[in-house]
């Protein structure tokens, strides 16, 4: 590729060496003859240069060079140097990108987190308010100079998918990085705003102070199922030396629910200031609300398994963590399998990262697992079963599949099959 680039932009630049290379680009060092100045150059891999085309790419990217911002990596060229190789032009920043230095550190000192938080921040409330969401916001993409933060590749996702449209998902091509992406990007929502981003500096946040991203796990559908699912451990009970403000801060903006973050970057930067005074505790009424949240937003519960193959004894109390207002006494029940069925807690479970087998409803009425049918251990697919009743019943499509959750009211049932995210109507 790197003859190809040479070739092709011979009479502006001069293409010297790889520097890198990652999810949608490759880099290199390159001098602009013109300027007389040392450059990065950006090439799109073929297959989405490909998928998208240059001319629907070209226009798209132009929005980002509008961006003039401090802690915005500026781009200073784009084109399409013939047979897919589409590319992007910015500055040689002389520093490294915070990836290197979590890698060097692992965790970083609170002050220079916050510091460069606060500064990725400013830099995304610069470019919401011109109505321009990054969608890729990663340790990767924010590069430090001096100690202070520049956020590199700023709309290029945004550009990829507007130009790519269909032919991205024609192509199994996909923007984003699991461990920083909010649950509405991960759903595959194609309509996203500021408070993605914001969810994804939370993340980026998260793990400058305590060392990893709040979810990890083996496999994509792994990272996944835990966001959808899990809320993020305390960074507070991880590190005594972040502040409690602060930790509530990051929490929030790592709010399943949109509504439920920072509506603007300035708010998310007020509150992460150390001294930020703590919020009012939540109300009853609210914990309440937020009982009621999306499907993928609700808590997967843990079983145990007693005695042999049929005898399961999850506990209800799970799904009451999401409200500390609400008091209700511990409920144990037992449901009886046939000989021939048992739970799979094996197998394609294991591809979930240790995800639950078994849900029940909010409401207690309604149970589903992920069950084998047969002696010989085959055929794994999902099985509903009122409490009120003996029926089992199996899900159609469900063979494979793994992480189910049931919504609040036993209606709706949610559940991961390979790396798609899919939801039944019980009804």
């Amino acid at each position: 590729m790197i003859m190809r680039l040479s070739a092709a932009l011979a009479d502006r630049y001069r293409v010297e060496r790889e520097l890198g290379a990652g999810g949608m680009a490759t880099v290199y060092l390159a001098h602009d003859i013109k300027h007389d100045r040392d450059v990065a150059i950006k090439v799109l891999h073929p297959d989405l240069g490909a998928a998208l085309g240059g001319e629907r790419f070209l226009a798209e990217i132009k929005t980002t060079a509008k961006l003039q911002h401090p802690h915005i990596l500026p781009l200073l060229d784009s084109g399409d140097a013939g047979d897919g190789l589409l590319y992007y032009v910015m500055p040689l920043v002389t520093g490294e990108t915070l990836r290197t230095r979590l890698e060097r550190e692992q965790q970083l000192p609170v002050d220079d987190a916050l510091l460069i938080a606060r500064e990725v921040a400013d830099a995304l409330g610069y470019a919401h308010a011109l109505g321009v969401i990054h969608r890729d916001i990663k340790p990767e993409n924010i590069l430090l100079r001096d100690g202070h933060a520049l956020v590199a590749d700023f709309g290029i996702a945004l550009a990829v998918q507007t130009a790519g449209g269909a032919r991205m998902t024609q192509t199994g091509l996909s923007l984003g990085t699991p461990q920083y992406m909010s649950p509405e990007q991960a759903m595959g929502e194609r309509t996203i705003d500021q408070r993605s981003d914001l969810y994804a500096l939370a993340a980026v946040t998260y793990e400058m102070l305590v060392g990893e991203p709040p979810f990890t796990g083996p496999t994509v559908q792994a990272i996944v199922a835990r966001l959808l699912t899990e809320t993020p451990r305390s960074m507070s009970a991880q590190r005594k030396a972040v502040p409690e403000g602060v930790n509530h801060a990051v929490m929030r903006a790592l709010e399943k629910l949109p509504a439920d973050r920072f509506a603007t970057a300035p708010e998310f930067i007020a509150a992460l200031r150390a001294d930020a005074p703590m919020p009012a505790r939540t109300s009853g009424a609210v914990s309440a609300r937020r009982m009621t949240a999306p499907l993928w937003a609700l808590p997967v519960v843990g079983v145990a398994m007693l005695g042999i193959g049929a005898m399961l004894t999850p506990l209800l109390t799970p799904m009451l963590r999401t409200s500390p207002a609400i008091s209700q006494p511990v409920r144990n029940l037992t449901v009886a399998l046939p000989d021939s069925m048992q739970v799979a807690f094996k197998g394609s479970v294991e591809s979930a990262g240790g995800q639950g087998s078994v849900t029940i409803s909010a409401d207690g009425r309604r149970i589903a697992w992920v069950g084998v049918a047969g002696r010989d251990g085959a055929g794994v697919r999902l099985y509903v079963r009122d409490m009120d009743s003996y029926a089992i019943a199996a899900v159609g499509g469900s063979e494979g599949a793994f992480a189910p959750v049931l919504s609040d009211d036993g209606a709706r049932l949610a559940y991961f099959s390979g790396p798609e995210f899919r939801e039944v109507n019980l009804a």
